[in-house]
């Protein structure tokens, strides 16, 4: 296929354009990470990853209006009802991406020197995230992909 015809479909309905106007904005994937590493509450958010309250207001609100986290009522007692945010599936689908940011920072950011590992809790050996096709290949590297303009379904 013509290299011009990719780039037409891939900018019209961009998939990466589309996650990067939810996941996109500073302090959201810290968010997710912290919400990966168990925190729920807005002050524990706020104090992990030091934003201002009204950032992390707006960050909370568009992850929750994305479906990356959901709102869940709680109230400690003697005081009145607040919300915890808990990933979504849509969120959980996230760990690979936080996972390659996280590797990417440690080879050039952290000049090679990571400040933590990720271990598979059952086998204790290092996580790594790569790019794989469904039978396994891999870790794959750009030049061995293909991109492939498919038709898209029309909305009823």
């Amino acid at each position: 296929m013509r290299r011009e015809a990719v780039l037409e479909a891939s900018r019209k309905g961009c998939s990466v354009a589309g996650a990067l106007d939810i996941i996109g904005e500073r302090w959201t994937m810290l968010v997710i990470r912290e919400a990966f590493l168990g925190l729920r509450r807005f002050d524990d958010f706020q104090i992990a990853i030091g934003c201002a309250r009204n950032v992390l207001t707006a960050r909370l609100a568009r992850l929750v209006e994305a479906g990356v986290l959901q709102r869940v009522p709680y109230r400690d007692e003697g005081q009145r009802e607040r919300h915890e945010y808990r990933l979504t599936p849509a969120g959980h689908e996230l760990y690979p991406v936080l996972q390659a940011l996280r590797q990417w920072g440690d080879r050039w950011v952290n000049d090679g020197a990571p400040p933590i590992e990720v271990f598979h809790r059952d086998c204790g050996c290092p996580v790594h995230a790569d790019v794989r096709c469904v039978n396994g290949h891999g870790p794959l590297i750009a030049r061995e992909t293909d991109v492939r303009v498919l038709k898209r379904r029309r909305s009823r």
